[in-house]
């Protein structure tokens, strides 16, 4: 899921050494922001795409019932036929991509980047420089590769009961 290779990987670098623990929680702190960009972004194509398909089907199911009132023409009842078959695809092809829950998947990564982040910044706020521990962050690090691991672990499940219901 994740394009990078870890806590202190720089895109095209090898991982940087050496870092106070000052250092290591400003570049802790920005993977945790790019997680919760990476879950916004995806929250929000998963959510259009759920919404755009209901609505399709709806406004298809709805046009298909108004041209079959009109039975004398047969050009409407063609129409109306193909809506119909349209919105039987169209109910298909929602639960093949899970859009919606997909969607809610990354609104609670969202959720916990952002509650890790805020976690974060108390405690570089509250806690002097100079007895900032490494220990510390890797309790901070530790709740990161949690977030990441429970989405990973989560969006392989839901394509495997995909695969077994037929939706994939």
């Amino acid at each position: 899921m994740r394009s990078d290779s870890g806590l202190g990987a720089e895109r095209g670098a090898g991982p940087r050494a050496g870092l106070s623990p000052g250092e290591t929680a400003a570049l802790l702190l920005d993977k945790i922001h790019e997680g919760n960009v990476y879950a916004r972004a995806r929250k929000r194509r998963f959510g259009r795409s759920a919404a755009a398909v209901k609505v399709t089907a709806l406004v298809l199911s709805a046009a298909s019932t108004v041209v079959l009132g009109l039975q004398n023409l047969n050009a409407w009842t063609g129409l109306a036929l193909a809506c119909v078959a349209l919105v039987t695809l169209l109910a298909a092809v929602e639960p093949f991509f899970n859009w919606r829950s997909r969607s809610v998947l990354m609104e609670e990564a969202q959720y916990r980047f952002r509650r890790l982040a805020d976690d974060l910044e108390y405690l570089m706020a509250s806690t002097p420089t100079d007895e900032l521990t490494f220990d510390q962050l890797a309790e901070v690090f530790t709740r990161y590769q949690t977030v990441w691991d429970d989405l990973s672990r989560t969006w392989l499940q839901h394509r495997r009961e995909a695969t077994r219901t037929g939706g994939a």
